[in-house]
């Protein structure tokens, strides 16, 4: 082991290893290491410029007396970053300290009884490289120690009904409704992002945790410390950005369903809208308005006059987002052009297909800018310049036909190294371009993230998720921990995606419990694929404008009087809380927090916090108890110390305690803090 000092950068060698750790924003350090001659550029979520920093880099000898637990004495260095130093023996194995308290240390189980005695035997290494056959990335596996009594959360999205993560395995890859921002937030004070695009898996185990990545050039994280959630976030979104501030005009209501077949139908509906009283911030036009997928354009068969109808939504107050898909589709007008330019997404064997939901399609490649230029011109020419104002970026992750990414290949490299960073870059087709022309602030929906995502104009929803109770619950665990990894513009569809039949009174019974949850969210949208499919098809096509998805109508007058009652009362508090909501935007703008908070986010000192996944903070002041099962009239909740106000009927409550509240159909339990 070797050991010198590179422009402020602590550098060290190990049969054939270099590592380099430097001071990399306020008390944090980026740790690389790679078997290649050398580091590539990438800053992969690291975009923004770190705060200045100084560290104290200091080469020595360290002794198990110091606290290093390996015999003898030998050789070691340090590199310390505010509060945050990290500690490298002689045989590379890295240990964090937290205020000179350990926190995190590498998993080594080998000779020269450098952790433990006991299995210095087995021949366990803390960082595994293994070649890739063919190529020149490598596999990597990364372990660390397990500390007893921890808590993890962040991480993205994923479907499952955990807040804590300690005890679970992730697969580091995107899929529909799993969105893997690598980003966690420990209970011990200290954040960790793997900073690395590969496709690959995360296993917060008991007895270690393990991180791999099945193709890469050099392993890269980074690691910070902090008193609180709320300031590891802020350090975390210092150096990877933070959202924009979001605009006044689209706090309220979004409309949307699967799907507005015509121009006529998004008329009709914002027509009624307009008449019933109701303010409508935006509407959405999805999937197959188009020709076929890569035209990007609207078929004129029953979208006559686009320029028309998007001037008088816009005369009603109301903006248009219409849907963008990255396939193409071989009959596509693009696909032929787009191939012969290298524009697709590529296949390492067989004949070129990565989707096919009605169609043969490729994906368009945006690691490719020429790509990103090519859509961009289209989806300018076709959409933007008639006055649409924002995309839906559907199937970001991109969905494929079969998640067989070790057969696709990008202008950057293989999916297995690259593919997780694929959303992010999609988004950046429209951002980019829309932050150039300067018509406003610049808000798109996608599907899926990644780390930074934030910064680019990203309202994230958490994608095809069923009409469950169960799946509502879930979403609940989804949207927290998408907040811990930075990410604050997070929405569902109300209701869940699929359902059957929406004359059924336990699925309008989960629709009104979704829905008085969405009003305390980032952003509040009615979403639907609504059977039965019952609705006559416009034409015999097999794609777009025929029978596909014909389902029922989904705007808030749909499922009944007194449903309907229920969701104007709360989209009245929803305008009601439109400055305190505004607010909170601004504070995500200002230090990167959620609007919906774990419960230990604003009361970090308060243990029971740290168990509770069932109720949330909207924000500092609103404590929100959402309904998650089917024929829930009551709940408890937890109250931390101080005032609270029930704000249904005004009662004040001391907290500490947890009470039994009321949760009739009509109302959802929240407390005001005061």
């Amino acid at each position: 082991m070797t050991f010198s000092i590179d422009n402020g950068a602590l550098i060290f060698h190990t049969q054939g290893e270099t590592g380099r750790i430097e001071a990399w924003g306020n008390d944090s350090l980026r740790v690389r290491c790679t078997m290649q001659p050398d580091f590539t550029d990438n800053r992969w979520a690291l975009t923004e410029e770190p705060a200045a920093c100084t560290p104290q880099i200091t080469i020595g000898t360290a002794s198990a007396a110091e606290g290093e637990a390996f015999s003898g004495t030998r050789e070691s260095a340090e590199i310390v970053n505010g509060r945050m130093k990290a500690v490298v023996n002689f045989r590379g194995v890295i240990s964090f300290y937290r205020d000179n308290a350990l926190i995190l240390r590498e998993y080594y189980r080998s000779y020269d009884g450098t952790i433990s005695q006991e299995s210095r035997c087995l021949k366990i290494v803390n960082r595994e490289w293994k070649g890739v056959i063919g190529g020149s990335e490598y596999a990597l596996c990364v372990k660390f120690e397990s500390n007893d009594g921890e808590k993890l959360f962040g991480m993205g999205q994923y479907q499952q009904p955990y807040l804590d993560l300690k005890g679970c395995t992730l697969e580091l890859a995107q899929r529909n409704s799993q969105i893997s921002v690598p980003f966690a937030v420990s209970s011990l004070g200290y954040g960790f992002l793997w900073n690395n695009p590969a496709v690959g898996r995360v296993t917060f185990g008991k007895n270690y945790t393990e991180w791999t990545a099945r193709a890469t050039r050099e392993m890269d994280y980074w690691i910070t410390a902090g008193d609180s959630p709320r300031g590891l976030i802020a350090n975390y979104t210092d150096v990877t950005g933070r959202a924009e501030m979001f605009p006044e005009e689209l706090m309220g209501l979004w409309q949307c369903k699967l799907r507005y077949r015509t121009q006529e139908e998004v008329l009709s509906v914002a027509r009624r809208y307009r008449d019933e009283g109701i303010k409508l911030d935006q509407i959405v036009i999805d999937f197959f308005h188009w020709t076929v997928q890569g035209d990007w354009k609207f078929d004129k068969t029953y979208w006559p006059d686009p320029k028309a109808m998007v001037d008088e939504l816009h005369d009603m107050g109301i903006r248009v987002i219409v849907s963008v898909w990255p396939s193409v589709d071989k009959r596509s007008e693009n696909f032929w052009p787009m191939m012969e330019r290298g524009l697709l997404m590529r296949t390492e064997r067989g004949v070129p297909q990565t989707y096919d939901y009605q169609g043969d399609c490729v994906q368009i490649d945006v690691f490719n800018p020429d790509a990103r230029k090519y859509v961009w011109e289209v989806c300018k020419k076709n959409y933007y310049d008639l006055g649409i104002d924002a995309f839906w970026l559907d199937n970001s992750e991109p969905d494929l036909c079969v998640y067989d990414f070790e057969n696709l290949r990008y202008y950057a490299g293989p999916a297995l190294e690259v593919s997780n960073i694929y959303p992010q870059l999609y988004s950046r087709v429209f951002y980019d371009e829309m932050s150039r022309l300067n018509r406003g602030p610049v808000v798109n929906l996608l599907r899926c993230a990644w780390a930074g995502s934030q910064k680019y104009g990203n309202v994230i929803w958490s994608g095809d998720v069923p009409s469950t109770f169960e799946a509502f619950r879930d979403q609940l665990q989804c949207g927290l921990n998408m907040g811990l990894a930075g990410i604050p513009w997070w929405t569902t569809d109300i209701g869940g995606f699929m359902t059957d039949d929406v004359n059924d009174p336990d699925f309008r019974q989960l629709l009104i419990r979704w829905y008085q949850f969405a009003v305390y969210s980032a952003v509040l949208r009615m979403h639907g694929d609504r059977g039965p499919y019952n609705i006559p098809p416009l034409d015999d096509r097999d794609w777009g404008g025929g029978y596909l998805h014909t389902g029922q109508p989904n705007e808030l007058w749909s499922y009944g009087e007194e449903n309907y009652a229920i969701m104007k009362n709360y989209l009245n508090i929803r305008y009601e809380l439109h400055d305190y909501i505004r607010d909170l935007y601004a504070e995500a703008h200002t230090d990167g927090s959620p609007l919906i908070r774990t419960m230990f986010y604003e009361f970090p000192e308060d243990e029971k916090c740290w168990e509770l996944q069932d109720q949330y903070m909207f924000g500092n002041k609103y404590l929100v108890a959402p309904i998650l099962y089917l024929n829930q009239f009551e709940r408890d909740v937890y109250l931390p110390d101080g005032k609270w106000k029930l704000t249904s009927t005004g009662e004040i409550l001391q907290g500490g305690v947890t009470v039994r509240v009321a949760a009739p159909i009509e109302y959802m339990p929240v407390f005001e803090k005061i």
